[in-house]
């Protein structure tokens, strides 16, 4: 099944936030910190607010004094992130006033020429900085810049009775999400005393709330909606302050108001992923068998703490990857730094796990001199294991990860390359080999499961509502695909709501590759339900015993053995209006809600193998081939499955090769733009060659897993090993992402040297 959704982009009408027109409606532009750590001591609006055009110009004294309700509720009130700076600057990019005019080039125009005179502070703009003796304190009231602290580990030493301990120090950089749609609102103001709000969210009615709390008012009168959105990552999760200010507005003058970000000004201000700093040991027998792991983990959370300040538990979760370790230790601390604030990001906290984990078995295969492969395997958790629980305490509901390692294997032609690349090493070739292997492992649903959906069957056709949010993963084609088989009805007779705060009752939203598990399975019973509530009424107008009512072959409804009879589901809503044609106790209409609840999360699987070239005089790099062998459970339909694949291995090999979010040591931005921060392109990659293992889950009734994050965290490691790999006969040992051609060059004449 193609996807419902391409025509209208295809064509360009796709409806946008900012391409809806509303009369009257104001533009709102924020002045922002230029310095990265500092108390304010003035803020000069005069010169702004006599500017043609200008509404007002509003700081932290002209609005509803709440902070933004917190991310993380275990931390101190005092990280709570304010509406506007009110009296200290964190990081450059933080609001700290707002001009509102006629136009968007006037509101431009006028934030300009707000002055705000800043008293510096000394910035931490690193982990190193911030963990220093006597560093500054971002919130001085705690007494420290780490903000969160976990972990585990047993009694003894994890590492006792190890043969060969391989230690590595691993940094998963920042990067920036850089959707292709920024942040934005527009708020609309109702007689009532409420909004109507359109905005990019992930999670709608998390954002409704968010909101609702931040300006104390009822969360019913908040009509929150998103149509078409460009891209998410996890950055639109959670809601951003400008948001929450722009309604301010918005009920404040009177007036719809309306804010987009430009480029530069969202990747100041829209969350950053991964900074997360890892020391690793690794204690195995000399047969390649692990004996033990030990992780000491740092996570930079940026200058206010969101869910990043926490994300290591994630990884924590994650630490065991596709493998048997019967001893594990990991500690884990979230730092505040003068820097964007980091936040849920495409894996979240997953990618990291398995770039260190597979990292260190390449490690290991090179100290024993064993094949990578031969080192996975010996240590795969065996199939007949599941569900399986990791030292960590992590649930694995099913897997079979040598499986797909062999299904990777064969399709790349594992000893071809192989003997390909030692011909290259024997004549010293300046293009050299590189096989990279990756068998991850990731948690999909990690939180939140449950979720809600309604299956509405009229006579022209159904419509089903979801609690998830699709931003690019195929909820209109999927999930309508769900509803048709159940009630046999045409696919286009499907209609799907979603992104309606009003419409739909209540939803999870989309993150953590849990759309399909969870509210899929929800929108599954109550397309179910629907048809047996249909069934009951066809009974009852035949006055026939329900359990003589059958559904046919052909989708609809009848009595057993007399086809005659059938009724579609369509036909018989037709009747359901009328209340004469209703069993007792039935009311008219066939509208059916459910909520699905999953017991456990679902752990999806794979080998990615990636193919470099890597020139060893530049230190250039092409990625020649990427094979992705992903096991996400049942597949419903595998073009929307492969195209996650192949959005997620562009992001992986981006962070691997060319992504890094930089700052000076006074906390500057050094890329905030796409001249200086690089993003993989469709001349970056050559096309993905995807593979598929299917390993249904219990843990719910269409027996699938997630699969949106599954490319990201995959690839990654096997580009980074690929290069390694291909590095290896020169005395290399390790190099920290992005494997960039200066990098790469740097560490051959070390290595020479």
């Amino acid at each position: 099944m193609k996807r419902a959704e391409d025509p209208r982009f295809v064509a360009g009408q796709g409806n946008y936030v900012t391409d809806m027109a509303v009369d009257d409606a104001l533009w709102a532009v924020f002045v922002r910190s230029t310095v990265a750590h500092g108390t304010i001591a003035s803020i000069d609006t005069q010169a702004a607010a006599e500017m043609p055009g200008v509404v007002g110009v509003f700081t932290a004294d002209d609005l509803p004094p709440g902070p933004m309700p917190a991310i993380v509720r275990s931390l101190d009130e005092v990280t709570r992130r304010p509406l506007l700076a009110r009296d200290r600057v964190r990081h450059v990019g933080d609001p700290v006033a707002v001009v509102v005019a006629e136009s968007e080039r006037e509101a431009i125009d006028a934030a300009e020429a707000v002055w705000v005179d800043y008293d510096p502070l000394p910035a931490v703009a690193s982990l190193d900085a911030a963990l220093a003796d006597g560093a500054e304190l971002l919130y001085p009231e705690l007494g420290t810049n780490v903000v969160a602290e976990g972990g585990f580990g047993p009694d003894g030493d994890v590492l006792s009775g190890a043969e060969v301990v391989i230690t590595a120090e691993i940094h998963n950089q920042r990067v920036a999400p850089v959707p292709l749609e920024t942040s934005n609102t527009l708020a609309i103001p109702r007689p009532d005393g409420g909004a109507e709000v359109w905005l990019g969210s992930q999670a709608i009615h998390y954002t409704r709330n968010t909101i609702s709390r931040a300006l104390g008012i009822d969360r019913e009168l908040l009509h929150v909606r998103t149509p078409d959105m460009g891209g998410g990552f996890g950055a639109k999760i959670n809601c951003y302050r400008e948001q929450v200010v722009v309604v301010a507005l918005a009920l404040e003058l009177g007036r719809p108001v309306r804010w987009h970000e430009g480029r530069t000004e969202g990747m100041l201000s829209m969350s950053h992923g991964r900074d997360q700093r890892q020391y690793l040991e690794l204690g195995t027998r000399r047969d390649g068998t692990i004996v033990g792991m030990r992780w000491t983990v740092t996570q930079d959370a940026g200058a206010y703490p969101l869910d990043g300040a926490a994300m290591a538990d994630l990884t924590q979760r994650m630490a065991s990857g596709a493998y048997r370790i019967p001893a594990l230790e990991f500690r884990w601390r979230g730092v505040v730094t003068n820097t964007t604030p980091t936040d849920n990001y495409r894996g979240a906290g997953r990618p990291e796990a398995a770039m260190a984990i597979e990292r260190m078995m390449d490690l290991l295969a090179t100290e024993l001199d064993m094949d990578p492969a031969e080192v996975r395997r010996r240590n795969f958790i065996p199939p007949d294991a599941f569900p399986h629980v990791t030292a960590s305490g992590e649930r694995y509901d099913t897997g079979d990860y040598a499986a797909a390692l062999d299904v990777a294997l064969a399709k790349v032609g594992y000893e071809e390359l192989r003997a390909e690349q030692a011909e290259r090493r024997r004549r010293g070739a300046r293009r050299q080999l590189g096989i990279g292997l990756s068998s991850y492992v990731e948690v999909t649903a990690p939180g939140g499961r449950k979720d809600w959906g309604r299956a509405e069957v009229t006579p022209d056709g159904v419509v089903v509502y979801s609690g998830a949010l699709s931003h690019g993963q195929s909820h209109e084609t999927v999930f309508a695909q769900v509803a048709a088989d159940i009630l046999g009805v045409p696919f286009e007779r499907v209609r799907f709501v979603q992104g309606d705060t009003d419409f739909v009752v209540r939803g999870g939203g989309t993150m953590g590759s849990r759309s399909l598990q969870m509210a899929g399975s929800a929108v599954t019973r109550a397309a179910q339900g629907a048809f047996e509530k249909a069934r009951r009424i066809f009974a009852h107008i035949k006055e026939a015993a329900l359990e003589d009512v059958v559904r046919f072959d052909d989708g609809r409804i009848g009595i057993a053995g007399v086809p005659d009879s059938g009724m579609t589901v369509l036909e018989v809503a037709a009747l359901a209006a009328d209340p004469e044609n209703l069993p007792p106790g039935e009311e008219p209409g066939i509208v059916v809600d459910d909520t699905w609840e999953q017991e456990e999360a679902t752990v999806p699987f794979g080998t990615h193998v990636s193919v470099v070239e890597v020139d060893i005089e530049t230190g250039e790099v092409e990625i020649l081939r990427h094979v992705a062998c992903d096991d996400c459970g049942r597949i419903l339909n595998r073009m929307v499955v492969d195209g996650q694949v192949h959005g997620g291995v562009a992001q992986g090999a981006g962070q691997a090769l060319l992504e890094w979010f930089r700052y000076d040591a006074d906390g500057n931005p050094l890329t905030a733009n796409l001249t200086s921060y690089l993003v993989p392109t469709a001349t970056t990659l050559p096309s993905i060659e995807i593979a598929h293992t299917e390993t249904p889950t219990d843990q719910n009734p269409l027996g699938v897993k997630g699969i949106g994050e599954a490319g990201t965290i995959g690839s990654t490691p096997a580009v980074v090993n690929a290069v390694h790999d291909a590095l290896r006969p020169f005395g290399v040992r390790h190099i920290d992402m992005p494997l960039t051609p200066a990098r790469i060059w740097e560490a051959l004449r070390s290595a020479r040297a």
